[in-house]
């Protein structure tokens, strides 16, 4: 009889060790992008360059994300992820472990909140509706307005808090947070967003808004002034084999200051831009999608002198994406980026490290191979 309890009571303490298991998850997860890249021109001497390049067409990444059942519909929820270069093994970002994400929040039947490191939906829309998904962030935001439109990924805010609604028959809707956290001036550094999405069947359509205000003083520019404010519309549609993607991003810097120079400018200076993606991710078969996008981006340069005011940038894309599995792809690419009237941003992770010194042509072909875990 003892034997028989002692044995009962084990099976219970393994059934409810086995009930908390299914309540409870923790995913381990990430992307390691590593490919060959010819770049045309780059710095100063707008020399050629031969590169292994981490994330060209996918940031490499690992992260954690887990799900606890509370009961009653509620779950607790975290996310953590580390972007890496793959190519040397160095933190995408100095001095911060989770630059990717950082968040823990709560989800249920009202929806999912989250308080953290992260980025707003533009980065959603993004994913959906620009060449972001078939290109890669890294390889389009020199295209983007540097990124200032936030759809390319990597425009991340702190200290934020995101609500995101459920699923209401195809519309989802997302609010958006930035605590500033500046002592005497509450809207010093402060951000918020808002957002929409609506998907049925082949069809799809969002819009995205995000602003943002300066944390501290710059120039004539006032802590608390507002410094960013950015809106994107985009859609898509599959026809069969073709998927057909667009969308049109408005930028605008409030606080952008007064360029005095006669000469070429970074784009990013400007006060104003639209931006245009166009593409479409055609599968010739399972296995093997090919690729094809132009980006346009307009701005106005805010001058003092009697420089060039309209400034503008064209890249054209076309690629191959072929899968050897579901986890492991080979991807070719090919981008060519002009500009007129002001130096050429570059294509490959932007931010002007791979541009080169002037408006000179840019072109890049990107080889790599790409596995998700």
């Amino acid at each position: 009889m003892k034997k028989t309890a002692i044995a009962m009571a084990g099976l219970a303490l393994a059934g409810a060790h086995a009930q908390t298991m299914a309540q409870s998850s923790v995913t381990l997860y990430g992307v390691i992008d590593t490919g060959l890249t010819y770049t045309s021109k780059v710095g100063a001497n707008n020399g050629s360059r031969f590169s292994v390049d981490s994330g060209d067409l996918a940031t490499s990444r690992i992260g954690f994300k887990g799900v606890e059942d509370l009961g009653g519909g509620l779950s607790a929820v975290f996310n953590l992820e580390n972007g890496f270069n793959a190519d040397t093994g160095g933190m995408g970002t100095a001095n911060t472990l989770f630059d990717r994400k950082s968040v823990v929040g709560l989800s249920g039947a009202f929806g999912t909140v989250t308080l953290g490191r992260q980025t707003d939906y533009l980065e959603d829309i993004g994913a959906k509706y620009t060449s972001v998904q078939t290109f890669g962030g890294n390889g389009i935001k020199g295209g983007h307005f540097n990124n200032l439109d936030r759809t390319a990924g990597g425009a991340r805010t702190d200290n934020a808090v995101r609500y995101d609604t459920a699923n209401l028959s195809g519309f989802t809707g997302s609010l958006f947070y930035g605590f500033g956290e500046v002592a005497g001036n509450n809207s010093a550094g402060q951000s918020f967003g808002i957002a929409g999405n609506y998907a049925n069947g082949p069809f799809g359509v969002g819009a995205g808004y995000y602003q943002s205000k300066l944390a501290a003083t710059s120039g004539a520019a006032q802590a608390g002034d507002t410094d960013l404010k950015t809106f994107t519309l985009g859609a898509s549609y599959q026809f069969g084999p073709a998927k057909l993607y667009g969308a049109w991003s408005q930028i605008r810097r409030p606080s952008a200051a007064t360029v005095a120079s006669t000469g070429l400018v970074n784009i990013t200076t400007a006060e104003k831009a639209n931006v245009f993606d166009l593409g479409v991710d055609y599968t010739l078969s399972p296995n093997l999608h090919l690729l094809g996008s132009v980006i346009h981006d307009r701005a106005n340069i805010r001058r003092a002198g009697a420089g060039a005011t309209r400034v503008s940038t064209t890249q054209l894309n076309v690629g191959v994406d072929y899968y050897l599995s579901k986890r492991t792809d080979l991807y070719a690419m090919y981008s060519n980026q002009r500009a007129r009237d002001t130096v050429n941003p570059g294509v490959v992770n932007a931010a002007y490290s791979s541009s080169p010194s002037d408006d000179s042509t840019q072109n890049v072909v990107r080889v790599g191979v790409r596995h998700k875990f």
